[in-house]
Parts: structure tokens; sequence; C-alpha cells
């Protein structure tokens, strides 16, 4: 059993704080109607930390199963942890070392953070603390700390204050303590700009100048612009002067497409509370003029929030089409972590590829163009897979500042990205050489032969392979003059002896267009395999005919032989011969056997 090092230290430090039990007992501890006694709790959890600074971890598993059993109350845990602080770090050592504790550890932790959470957010707590800022000094200031405390919950409480005329004494109270709680204020109070209050407003848009942070400055330079109040107005602008002079010049439709960006790229500045996995969204409920919140996963919080903040841009600028390209990647990123949009979406809400087809090339290759940056394969992806559904030639290769995405997309390290990339231009039908097109038919033939299959998985790398030979049937039905298709030779022939017969068929069709001797050759050797089914012989009989009227003949002369005695024997099947004999005229050879056939079945 190991003890970590450095518990000595730890030992001596928490000893002198915990009141140990002097055995180990077996008598379960006394619960109430509403749980387990404080002392019971605090019983446990000392046992808990004593046998597990000694290293015996098998009778400290036994007390903290009994601590987690009795359903302790998360605020009494709560207080235990931080009257000692470091039998708390050692709980953290214990999560991160032990493997016998580390999971009994684990859930007290869960415990321990559900009562900070039921402590911030408590209702009763709150609206007792604002009560007391109206009190002695020394009850303001400790109601200002708790408020403090409780961030972003004690908003609405706030608020609600400010908005009750029957409470005007406290006013001056709660505008000081607004700005008190800092940063974690910023999104409950900008989302409550949109109340119809504008005295209220005021000292929203005041407390949030004094707060500062560029978080801020959109949704204030939105009242500035927008708001009917000329007061409002000019107490907005101060706000702004007050963060940032200078930045605070730009629209505020530029403003709230910067803040998406630092969302969508998870800047510190932004960040959510890590003390809970969960986050907050913040709404103005314009029926209720009240604030409500929306907990949702940490894992697309950014995600969503860059989102939102792009909503704002497009309602200050419709025509900031930039912003349609961030919503597009954020909604594509905030899919990739596969967990259910939040209920604010609504029943029957799109998937992001149906915005994304929607939406057009240009936003696309602007999401496209962003992924290949931050290397993100899955909306990269994405962005390709709807570019495929939606653009031409022409709009695929579409610059974005010095890089054309798409063609780049060519050569990004995923291969899911190179592949759907190769398919979208391919299909496209580019009308002119670029820098990169070479990379189309590279990645059109590693598709079609399945490679990376082992990284992409069997059904992935099927269809990959599927969806390359269509493109490349397109490519070869139209001609297309910037891709090569006799860089796909030796692919092609091989696909000739896949499993699959439609896969057979459509590599005899492109082998039928490429002016090699060995596509056609290759072409009459499967049309003459005895192995292959009746389906696939005649295709492969039509793509040689096809094949003799593009190129003339370049059959090798025992092929010709052999293909001259299947139409000769009365033994070949007669659909068989029929074809046969069609590829053969088509190879227009000398009159010679021609005439030989004819005299061969003569009767005089």
């Amino acid at each position: 059993m190991r003890i970590m090092t450095g518990l000595a230290a730890v030992l001596a430090a928490v000893l002198p704080a915990m009141v140990f039990a002097q055995g180990l007992q077996t008598d379960q501890p006394a619960v109430g109607a509403d749980g387990p006694s404080t002392d019971s709790i605090k019983s446990d959890w000392n046992d808990f930390l004593h046998y597990t600074m000694i290293g015996r971890f098998d009778l400290a598993q036994g007390f903290g199963q009994r601590l987690l059993e009795s359903k302790p109350d998360p605020l009494v845990l709560l207080d235990l942890s931080e009257e000692n602080l470091r039998g708390y770090q050692l709980l953290l050592k214990m999560q991160e070392d032990s493997d016998l504790l580390r999971e009994t550890a684990t859930e007290i932790l869960k415990v321990i953070e559900e009562g900070r959470y039921l402590r911030r957010t408590d209702s009763k707590i709150i609206v007792e603390e604002i009560a007391r800022l109206n009190t002695t000094l020394r009850g303001k200031i400790a109601a200002q700390e708790r408020l403090k405390n409780a961030g972003e919950y004690a908003i609405p409480y706030l608020l609600a204050v400010l908005g009750d005329e029957g409470r005007r004494e406290e006013f001056a109270n709660i505008t000081q303590t607004l700005p008190m709680i800092g940063r974690p204020a910023i999104r409950p109070l900008a989302a409550s700009l949109q109340m119809n209050q504008t005295a209220v407003k005021l000292k929203v848009v005041e407390a949030l100048g004094k707060i500062g942070y560029f978080q801020s400055l959109p949704y204030l330079k939105y009242a500035a612009e927008k708001d009917e109040s000329s007061e409002l107005r000019a107490e907005a602008t101060a706000a702004i002067q007050r963060i940032d002079s200078t930045t605070g010049q730009l629209p505020a439709a530029e403003l709230f497409f910067q803040l998406a960006e630092k969302y969508y790229n998870k800047d510190e500045s932004v960040a959510p509370s890590s003390a809970f996995e969960f986050a907050n969204l913040w709404f103005w409920d314009s029926q209720g003029q009240t604030l409500s919140r929306l907990e949702v996963s940490q894992d697309y919080f950014y995600e969503l929030m860059a989102m939102r903040c792009c909503e704002w841009a497009l309602k200050a600028d419709p025509g900031l089409g930039k912003a349609i390209g961030l919503w597009l990647a954020s909604y594509f990123r905030a899919e990739s972590h596969n967990i259910a949009m939040p209920e604010y979406f609504g029943e029957g809400h799109a998937a992001a590829m149906t915005y994304a087809v929607t939406a057009g090339p240009e936003y696309l290759m602007s999401a496209l163009e962003r992924a290949l940056k931050d290397k993100d394969a899955y909306v990269a992806l994405q962005a390709v897979e709807a570019l495929a559904v939606n653009a031409g030639s022409k709009s695929l290769l579409t610059r974005v500042g010095m890089g054309m995405p798409l063609a780049d997309a060519l050569r990004f390290e995923d291969r899911k990205v190179r592949y759907s990339a190769a398919i979208a231009l391919g299909l496209a039908g580019p009308s002119e050489p670029f820098m990169g097109s070479d990379a189309i038919i590279v990645n059109l033939t590693e598709a079609l032969l399945k490679k990376g299959a082992d990284e992409l998985g069997e059904d992935l790398a099927e269809a990959y392979s599927v969806r390359a030979m269509e493109t490349l049937q397109d490519l070869a039905i139209r001609g297309n003059p910037v891709v090569d298709l006799s860089a796909a030779l030796e692919a092609m022939i091989e696909t000739t002896g896949s499993e699959s017969e439609s896969m057979q068929i459509s590599a005899g069709r492109v082998l039928s267009h490429l002016s090699s001797p060995q596509a056609q050759r290759a072409i009459a050797q499967t049309a003459m395999d005895e192995q292959k089914t009746m389906t696939v012989r005649l295709s492969f009989f039509s793509s040689l005919a096809d094949s003799a009227k593009r190129n003339a003949n370049l059959l090798l002369s025992d092929q010709i032989e052999v293909l001259y005695q299947m139409i000769q024997s009365r033994q070949t099947d007669p659909k068989i011969r029929e074809a046969a004999a069609g590829a053969y005229g088509a190879l227009n050879l000398p009159s010679q056997r021609v005439k030989d056939l004819i005299l061969d079945q003569a009767r005089s």
C-alpha cells in the first residue's frame, strides 16, 4: 500500500485540527429524519482523513463509504473541508494518486462541490445578504463579500431590488455593490440590457463600465447605437470610454464578432467558473421582465456563446458576413461533442449541416479557413462536405485572404478532410489548373484503394472508396482538362478485381476514357474472363467498344485472337457473343477477319 511523498508534513499540519477515532467503529452513525447529524458527518470525515494519513487506506475506505452512504448535508461537508484545508488538499491528492481511494475521494469531492454550489446559489442566503447591505457598516461589508462570492447568481436578485420603487432606500447600496461582483456579473448584466426599465438599465450600464473588461464593450456599444433613450446612449458611451476609448470606437457588430472569436478560441478572459462542470447561459425574459439562466455543459459553453455573439453581430449589422462563417464553425464544433443541444434551441431545430448547405460557399469558405488554421478536423470536414453539396468550381476556388481554403484542404493532416476536399473539387469539375490541383487525383486514388482504412474504419473507408469512384467516373465522362485521370490507371486496373460488381463496372467505364494501351488491354482481359459474372462481362465488352471508338485498337494480337475465337465459337453464350462482336467491330480491324468469319459459317 503506497503512502504519498510529503504525507508526513501534511499529517503534522492536519492532526491538531482533527478529533480522531480511537478505534474502528462498526455501528452506523445516528441519522435523523432529514439525514445524518452534523456530529456524525464530522466523525466519519475525521476518521476518513485520519486513516488516510496514517496509510491505513483499507480502513479509510470504510469510513469514506459510510460517509457517502449516509448522504451527508453538502453544506456541512463543505464547512468541514474549509475548516481543515490541509485535509481537503489531502483528499485532492488521494483522488489523483491513490488507486484504492480514488473513487471514494472523487465522490466526497463531488458532495463538497455540491455544497459550494448550494451556498453560492441559495436564494434565501442571497436575499438575506442583500437585506444586510442596509444594516451596520460591518454588516454591509460582510454582505458585500458574501454577494461577491455568490457572483453571477446574485445579479437577478440585486436587479429585482433596483426595479422595486418601494425599496428606493436600498438603491445606493445595490448600485455600489453591483460592480464589486466583478467579471462574473458581466454575462447576466449584459443580458439584462434588454429590459424596458431605463432607470435600472442606467445602473447596469454604470456597473459594466466600472467592472471593465472588453467583454462588456459590444453590449454597451449596441446600447449606444440602438437604445431609444438619449440618456442611456450617453451613459453607455461614457462607460465605453471608461473601459477602452480606442477599441470602443468600433461598431457594435465588429465588437460582437471579436467577442465571438474570444469565445471560439476559449480565451481566458471569457472563461466561466472552473468550480463546476457546467456554465450558465443568461437570457432576458421579456414577458416576465427578469433574468433567467440555463446550465449547459462546459464542453460546448464557448461555442454556444460564440454563436450568440455572432447572432448579436448580425442584429447590429445584417451585412457582416464573416459572423455567419464563425456561427457555422461554432455550431459544427458544438455538435462535435456529441451531446444534445440545449433546450433553448427548441424542438425541431435544424442541425448545423442544414444551415451550412443553405448558407452558401462564401460563408463555408470562411468557416473552412478558420478550421484549417486551427487544425480542427471535425469543423473542416463538415465545411468541406457542405461545400460539396452547394458549390460550383469557381466558388470552390474562392480565395480567403491569401489562400484557397479548399485547395489547402487537399493537404490537410486529417485524411477524411483530404478525401472529402478531393471529392468536392472533383465533382465541381475545375476548369483551370491551380496551385495544388495535382493533389485531387492523388487523394481520389488513395480513397478508391481504401488507404488509411485502419484509421478511418472499414465502413467509412468503403464509403469514401465508392464516392471516389463516382467522382472519377464523373470526371472521365466530362473529360475534365485539369484532373489527370491517367494517374489513376493502376488503381483502376486494381479495382477491376474488386469484390463489388458495381465498382468493377465503374472501373471499366473510367478505363475506357484513358488513351492507354494498358487501360484497353485491362478492359479486354476482364471482359474475356469467364470467372466474372455475366453482368460484369457485358459491361466490360461495352467499355471495350467505347475505348476502341475513342482510341482505336490498342490490344495485343493474342487478345484479338481470343476475342475472334469467342465470336466464331457456337459454344459462346449468345449475349456474350453479341457483346464481343460489338467490341470487335469497334476496333475497326482489317477486313480479312470479318471475311473469314463470314466464310466460316457459309454453306454451299
